[in-house]
């Protein structure tokens, strides 16, 4: 029985198709480095919930956004199964709070845990409705704002995002390595 792939919808944004969770993650930042990932991520949040302020970005730049950030999501779901490939078992550096992130000490770890805890908590499905909606609303000046819980996914995103970084950081170590 032939292994079905899953299409993470990167054709669009990233010129590329049928990609693995990871190649996809290491795509992802070739568009966007995850500071700037994070800074849009917030940008388009906070724009979401002041209503009646449009974001004041290309709204060319943020569907760009919106449609590799959809792609992350599930690739982020993916990579949930992968177990200890990136596990390191020491902070380096004392384990700077530079250097957590938004991480606990356990999820700098094994980065891959993020993942887990998100899409235990969320499924897919919603992860992508909570970014349909904060880009709608950043979009547009509206009286009302996203309805339902939007901080829950956004705090999970954003972890999701230095988990990812962690993870391709770790793999280009390993390329470097051998």
């Amino acid at each position: 029985m032939k292994k079905k792939k899953t299409d993470l919808e990167s054709r669009f944004w990233s010129g590329r198709s049928n990609l693995s969770p990871v190649s996809l993650l290491e795509a992802f930042f070739q568009f966007h480095d995850l500071a700037t990932a994070k800074e849009r991520l917030n940008c388009i949040m906070a724009h979401a919930v002041q209503g009646k302020v449009r974001i004041s970005e290309d709204p060319s730049v943020i569907f760009h956004f919106h449609q590799s950030m959809r792609s992350f999501i599930l690739a982020g779901y993916g990579l949930r199964k992968k177990s200890g490939k990136w596990l390191v078992n020491t902070l380096s550096g004392q384990g700077s709070a530079l250097e957590l992130g938004s991480l606990s000490e356990e999820e700098y770890r094994d980065p891959v845990l993020v993942f887990r805890k998100a899409f235990q908590e969320y499924r897919p499905a919603q992860f992508l409705d909570f970014l349909a909606d904060v880009v709608y609303f950043s979009l547009g000046t509206f009286n009302n704002v996203p309805e339902g819980n939007i901080v829950g996914p956004y705090l999970h995103l954003c972890k999701m995002l230095d988990a990812a970084g962690l993870i391709v950081e770790r793999r280009a170590q390993e390329g470097k390595d051998q």
